[in-house]
């Protein structure tokens, strides 16, 4: 019941309800003029198909008013009987009104249900002759039987609907920790870019402070100052658009958790210190190989200057990458591979670890707060990240950089 409720609508079910009540209707008809219905009954005629309607159609509205509906099919069955029909030919109605009232009621007025249908059952043995004892046995065990798997249905229909409720229930728990998540990187990002912008404020600030010092006695110095202004500026024009961008969310106040990374650079302890770029590498590596996961970096291509942003990201997500490997593959061999290309950066960092159970390929990785931090950062910047499961085992991290280069300041 509780999976028919879910998988058809309203209208669906009154359709349904309606072929039951014309499908019993038919049959019922058909049987009264079967010869097997005995020589103690008599055949239908206009009057016994009046009743045979009288018991089945209320079936279309079972479900909107169970006990009317068993009261009216009971009780067009009792003068069914009384003039001498044969009551087999009638009893699937009140015994599918008596399934419904205990479905969808109380077990109370399910039980004074069964007790009449049992009581008709046993006034229907009697006006036939049957034995005693098996009218009695009759009349306890199909009741029984009915309202015994309407109770079941009413049972599975409400723990049914208590998991889709609870499913329900966890998904938007699920999108509230997936939100939180995103505002929580989101905030720390817009503080490393906050960093950066200041780094570059101060360098601003210092070349001017020079170009106009130097102006008169040395105009080449001057010059040079002033391309440096300009390319910084330009430079801290475009982390200030991504940070406002950045910025624009519904996201509330919060912390931050910078636990369990394996990096002691937090944003914001040093205000005009640049943030880490890929030139800290070597030292993360040197800090996972301590921490026991045996760590190869290699980089390929000939590496270049690139914007402050686009190096925070690539060591953001490194530092994540291997963050995970030490919390879920420990004792694993991780690999971080460093490509420049042209107009791209690439960085793979991939492990050999072996999960602690195995799961089926078709099952994809879980979306934890790191990997969508990782990928609020590839977004950020226009890069994609690809994460899942090796093939050989173990784990992959990919993720994809433009990268222009960049002159330092």
């Amino acid at each position: 019941m509780g999976r028919t409720r879910q998988l058809i609508g309203p209208r669906q079910r009154w359709l349904l309800d309606v072929t039951i009540a014309v499908a019993f209707t038919v049959v019922a008809v058909l049987l009264g003029h079967q010869p097997e219905r005995g020589p103690d009954w008599q055949p239908q005629d206009a009057l016994g198909i009046a009743l045979t309607c009288l018991v089945n159609a209320p079936l279309a509205a079972r479900r909107r008013n169970p006990l009317t509906v068993f009261a009216i099919s009971s009780a067009a069955w009792v003068l069914f009987i009384a003039f001498d029909y044969w009551p087999v030919v009638n009893s699937m109605g009140p015994f599918l009104a008596l399934y419904t009232v205990a479905s969808l009621r109380p077990w109370r007025p399910a039980a004074v249900c069964a007790a009449l249908v049992g009581a008709v059952w046993v006034y229907a043995g009697w006006r036939a002759g049957q034995p005693t004892p098996a009218v009695f046995a009759q009349a306890i065990v199909f009741p029984a039987v009915g309202c015994r798997f309407g109770v079941a249905a009413r049972v599975s229909a409400r723990r049914a609907d208590r998991l889709a409720e609870l499913a329900e229930q966890l998904r938007r728990e699920q999108r509230d920790r997936t939100r939180r998540a995103i505002a929580e990187e989101q905030r720390r990002i817009a503080r490393e870019l906050h960093d950066v912008v200041a780094h570059h404020m101060s360098v601003i600030n210092v070349q001017g402070g020079m170009a106009s010092y130097v102006f008169d006695s040395a105009p080449d110095t001057a010059r040079a100052a002033i391309r440096t202004i300009n390319e910084t500026s330009q430079e801290v024009l475009g982390e200030l658009r991504r940070m406002l961008t950045l910025l624009r969310t519904d996201a509330d106040d919060g912390t931050d958790d910078d636990t369990d990374r394996p990096d002691d650079g937090a944003p914001g302890t040093r205000p005009y210190t640049p943030m880490p770029g890929l030139s800290r590498l070597g030292e993360m590596a040197e800090r996972v190989r301590a921490a026991g996961v045996p760590v190869d970096l290699h980089t390929r291509g000939t590496p270049r200057p690139l914007a402050p942003g686009i190096e925070l990201c690539a060591y953001r997500v490194v530092q994540e990458a291997l963050t995970n490997v030490i919390k879920h593959a420990r004792p694993a061999h991780a690999t971080v591979v460093v490509a420049y290309g042209p107009q791209q950066l690439t960085i793979t960092v991939t492990d050999d670890g072996r999960p602690r159970r195995s799961l089926p390929a078709n099952v994809p990785p879980t979306s934890g707060h790191g990997l969508i931090g990782m990928r609020e950062r590839a977004r950020l910047y226009g890069g994609t990240l690809d994460v899942g499961r090796r093939a050989g085992g173990g784990f992959s991290v990919r993720l994809a950089l433009p990268a222009e280069p960049h002159a330092a300041s």
